[in-house]
C-alpha cells in the first residue's frame, strides 16, 4: 500500500485545519476565523483501500516572533517538515505574501515533493487569472501539482487525495486502520474548550489564554472534566466570566456538547479562570502547559 506522512503548511488562517478535518471526514483540529487557532502539531490518520495518509496539521508559519509562544509555533511548524514524505502548501487567493519567500526557502531545503493547493477557489470569479497564477507559480518552484480547491466545500479534495497517495511510498500500514489521531481524548477536550473561547471572545484576548485539563475522570455513564483557563492579566478574568457568569456558562455549554459527541458519553464540565502572568512569553511556562516541539 502507499503509506506515509503529509505535512499541511501555510500562513495562519488559510484553512489547514478545515482541510484536514474534511480529508478525514471527522473533526480533529479546532477551527475559528482568528489566525493562529492551531497551536500544536495535530496528526490525523486517513486509511482507505488505496493506503494510509497521515496528515500533520501545523501552526501557521508567520514572521511575528515577538513572544516565546510565537517562536514556539514557528518551531513546531518547521520541525513538522522533518521526516514527512509529502508537503501540501495551502494558500488562499492568487497572490504571494512577504513571508512566502521564507516558506519557499524552507521547501528548497526540505527537498521533498510539494503540492500547492490554492484554497477558497470558489470565491475567485475570473478563472483566467487562476491559470495565469498557476503558470507563474510553476515557473517559480517545481511543484508536483497545483490544484484549485475549497476545503470548506470539498471542491477537488478527491483529486488532492489522489495526487497525495501517488506520491507516498510503498509501505505496510503505519497506524491501525481504525485509528484517527495520535492525540489522547484529554488533549482534544482542551482544544474544544479553547475553540469555544476563540470563537466567542474579541480580537486580542484569545491569544493570551490557554486551557489546561486539570482532572479527567471516566465513570461508567459520566465523564467528569475539570479545566483551567489560564490568562495573563487579572483584568481579563471578568471578560471571560462575563456578567453574572454568562460568558463562561455559554462557553461551557458549547464545549460540553462537542465533548459529548467526541466521547459518546454524558459529560460534567467544570471551568475555572486563573491568572498566570506572562505565560505566553515564558519558555518554562509553555513547556509546563504542553507546548513542545
Amino acid at each position: 500500500m502507499n503509506c506515509g506522512y503529509v505535512a499541511l503548511i501555510g500562513r495562519p488562517n488559510v484553512g489547514k485545519s478545515t482541510l484536514m478535518n474534511h480529508l478525514l471526514k471527522q473533526k480533529i483540529s479546532i477551527t475559528s476565523r482568528k489566525p493562529q487557532t492551531t497551536r500544536h502539531r495535530i496528526l490525523g490518520i486517513n486509511t482507505t483501500d488505496a493506503g494510509q495518509a497521515i496528515y500533520m496539521d501545523t501552526p501557521g508559519m508567520h514572521a511575528d516572533q515577538k513572544k516565546a509562544l510565537n517562536r514556539q509555533l514557528n518551531r513546531t511548524a518547521d520541525t513538522t517538515l522533518l521526516g514527512v514524505n509529502v508537503i501540501v502548501w495551502l494558500i488562499d487567493g492568487l497572490s504571494w505574501h512577504e513571508y512566502d519567500d521564507v516558506i519557499f526557502e524552507k521547501l528548497k531545503l526540505a527537498g521533498l515533493p510539494v503540492i500547492l493547493a490554492v484554497n477558497k477557489v470558489d470565491r475567485i470569479e475570473d478563472k483566467d487569472k487562476v491559470f495565469e497564477f498557476f503558470s507563474a507559480a510553476q515557473a517559480r518552484f517545481p511543484f508536483e501539482a497545483i490544484l484549485p480547491i475549497s476545503a470548506l466545500k470539498r471542491i477537488h479534495l478527491d483529486e488532492l487525495e489522489s495526487v497525495i497517495m501517488k506520491l507516498l511510498p510503498k509501505s505496510n500500514l503505519i497506524y491501525p486502520a481504525d485509528q484517527i489521531t495520535d492525540r489522547p481524548e484529554k488533549f482534544l477536550v482542551g482544544e474544544i474548550i479553547r475553540e469555544k473561547l476563540m470563537r466567542r471572545l474579541g480580537a486580542e484576548l484569545p491569544y493570551e489564554l490557554t486551557v489546561e485539563i486539570e482532572r479527567y475522570e471516566e465513570h461508567e455513564h459520566l465523564s467528569k472534566i475539570y479545566a483551567i483557563i489560564w490568562i495573563e492579566r487579572l483584568s481579563q478574568k471578568s471578560i471571560i466570566i462575563g456578567e453574572s457568569g454568562a460568558m463562561l456558562k455559554s462557553v461551557g455549554t458549547d464545549a460540553r456538547k462537542d465533548i459529548e459527541r467526541l466521547i459518546g458519553q454524558k459529560v460534567y464540565l467544570q471551568l475555572w479562570v486563573k491568572v498566570k502572568k506572562g505565560w505566553s512569553d515564558n519558555e518554562r511556562a509553555l513547556q509546563s502547559l504542553g507546548y513542545k516541539d
